[in-house]
């Protein structure tokens, strides 16, 4: 229940997000109600039939198209399969369902909540939906469709391309929220598209009756072969649509961000884009069991026996029984469940510690583009007193938990905003500043390293003072979908981070005219840009407290800390 309630504090973070009210959502719905009912174009041929989009000021978008067959029946919990090819021409003109999700995101708990043994975080005020795509759209099982927004004239245009992969936990998220269709970012010289992949256990579980039935003798990590099947659709179809194959950003938030960090380590993965961003992502964190926030990942053998235990619990005997299984059937199993909502290290898809891979120079060497929020914190819930949060850092970290105290201290009497930066630093700030060292020093793409504080200025009196940029409140401003209340700063880092966003995906650096310059990282003199009221250069924020917590990272990776972290009794 603990991490169902912290879920619950992310979901509704990310539906409160800075600048992000239900008036821009029913601006963007207003404005697919716009596109849906322009005149249709000429149709486009893709490799398995020709689409129809829709034209609305300057931009031709195609919602719905399909990129595989609908994992369903007995295509559930196999690698995706191609689509089937059609005639005439298909109306591309609606989103399609999100993919059916559910379940408990895997390490999405504070501190507190730990194995039960501590407070845990104070429950959300709105009680988040479950399941994929924006609250009150549907879903369904048949989810694998992708969306274009192109301002391209002619199929010889060859325009950079910006592949959105949505955030969600791995249990939900849709490429159909209002604030992330990609009509204003489009304007900037780049194709955009959204990409759907399974979540949930219908995404994630892995079985050993699965892993037999594989020719890699693997299972778990469907959506990650989801958005490697996306990516095999652009590289063959996306010059009919005016872009360049040869120029394809992935980028993404949350599980977005995790999941393009997976894709530079994924062998199958390999030539398929050329750039990479991540807002609040990255999986750099050693094998954890139970999982936690930055230990997310679990290795195949507990993994799969995670599944067996998700299988006794919905009766099924056997794989043909777990197919026979409804999808509501399949989510309602799961909820509560441990492992089986999130990718796995199988040696295929993901083949080892992503960290010892970097190590290794064994990932996908492209230039990135990596960042996380100030208050990352705020989404997730921290123990809600100073003596839980002391007693929770104890129980997580073991050995360290002194030297992190120390490092993140809290006030004497309340939680405040250094004791949840542990909560960030630990899920998002420590992964991501990785994630740019490990690419500046054995990698040939440089890593570019951003964060992102633009948020109002509470008054001292407010029960919002001292807090910063939750999760998910820069998306508004990439995508450009700032509300009506947006002051003059807003507007200026939304400009500067959709041309920045742009700038790198036309040419692998964000760094161009009417921008301020934005160094590469080095580890000899680690900066970042900051997005708060202007964009600057500064030094890394909470750099000495974040080199205690890559001193616990290190030792979780020998075989005291692998032991500690894989007991099971944190």
């Amino acid at each position: 229940m603990s991490r169902q309630r912290a879920y619950s504090r992310m979901k509704e973070n990310n539906e409160m997000r800075h600048l992000a009210t239900s008036k821009s959502a029913k601006l963007g719905a207003l404005l697919v109600g716009m596109l849906c009912s322009s005149a249709a174009l000429a149709a486009v041929t893709t490799e398995i039939g020709q689409v129809e989009g829709t034209a609305q000021s300057g931009m031709t978008v195609y919602l719905g198209i399909p990129f595989a067959a609908p994992p369903v029946g007995d295509l559930r919990w196999r690698p995706p399969q191609p689509a089937a090819k059609w005639t005439g021409v298909k109306t591309a003109t609606a989103f399609a369902p999100a993919c059916t999700g559910g379940g408990s995101p895997s390490g999405i708990r504070s501190q507190g909540a730990a194995k039960g043994k501590g407070p845990a975080p104070a429950p959300a005020k709105g009680k988040a939906k479950q399941g994929g795509g924006p609250p009150g759209g549907p879903s369904s099982e048949d989810c694998l469709y992708l969306n274009v927004w192109t301002p391209a004239k002619s199929a010889g245009d060859r325009l950079p391309v910006m592949v959105w992969i949505y955030g969600g936990g791995f249990v939900g998220g849709s490429t159909a929220g209002a604030l992330t269709t990609g009509e204003r970012l489009a304007t900037k010289g780049v194709i955009v598209v959204s990409v759907a992949y399974r979540v949930g256990p219908l995404g994630y579980l892995a079985h050993p009756g699965l892993s037999a039935e594989s020719k890699d003798h693997v299972s778990g990590n469907y959506g990650v072969l989801d958005l490697i099947a996306g990516l095999q659709w652009v590289k063959k179809n996306i010059a009919a649509f005016g872009g360049d194959p040869g120029k394809v950003t992935i980028f993404g938030e949350s599980a977005g961000g995790i999941a393009v960090s997976m894709l530079c380590a994924s062998p199958l993965a390999k030539g398929l884009f050329h750039g990479a961003i991540s807002e609040s992502g990255g999986s750099f964190g050693p094998p954890s069991l139970p999982a936690l926030p930055g230990e997310n990942m679990l290795l195949m053998k507990d993994a799969e026996r995670l599944g067996q235990e998700f299988a006794a619990k919905a009766g099924a005997a056997s794989v043909a029984d777990l197919r026979k299984l409804s999808a509501a059937e399949v989510v309602a199993a799961a909820a509560g469940g441990e492992g089986i909502t999130w990718p796995v290290i199988d040696g295929h898809v993901l083949p080892d510690d992503q960290y010892k891979m970097y190590e290794a120079k064994r990932f996908n060497d492209t230039p990135i583009l990596v960042g996380y929020n100030s208050d990352e914190g705020l989404s997730f819930g921290v123990p809600p007193t100073p003596d839980a949060y002391r007693q929770a850092t104890h129980q997580r970290y073991g050995p360290y938990a002194d030297r992190l105290l120390a490092a993140y201290p809290t006030d004497p009497d309340k939680v405040s905003k250094t004791a949840r930066d542990l909560t960030r630093d630990a899920a998002f700030g420590w992964a991501t500043w990785s994630w740019a060292r490990l690419q500046a020093k054995n990698g040939k793409g440089k890593a570019f390293l951003y964060y992102f504080d633009q948020h109002p200025d509470y008054p001292a009196d407010s029960p919002q003072a001292g807090r910063g940029s939750a999760h998910g409140s820069e998306i508004p401003y990439v995508f450009q979908h700032l509300n009506a209340n947006a002051t003059e700063a807003d507007k200026a880092i939304s400009e500067a981070m959709a041309v920045y966003w742009t700038n790198f995906a036309k040419k692998g650096d964000p760094n161009g005219p009417g921008v301020p310059a934005w160094t590469a990282y080095n580890d000899r003199d680690p900066e970042s840009m900051y997005f708060s009221q202007t964009a600057r250069v500064g030094p890394v924020p909470s750099l000495t407290s974040m080199k205690v917590l890559d001193e616990y990272f290190t030792w979780r990776r020998t075989a005291e800390g692998l032991k500690f972290g894989t007991s099971g009794q944190r």
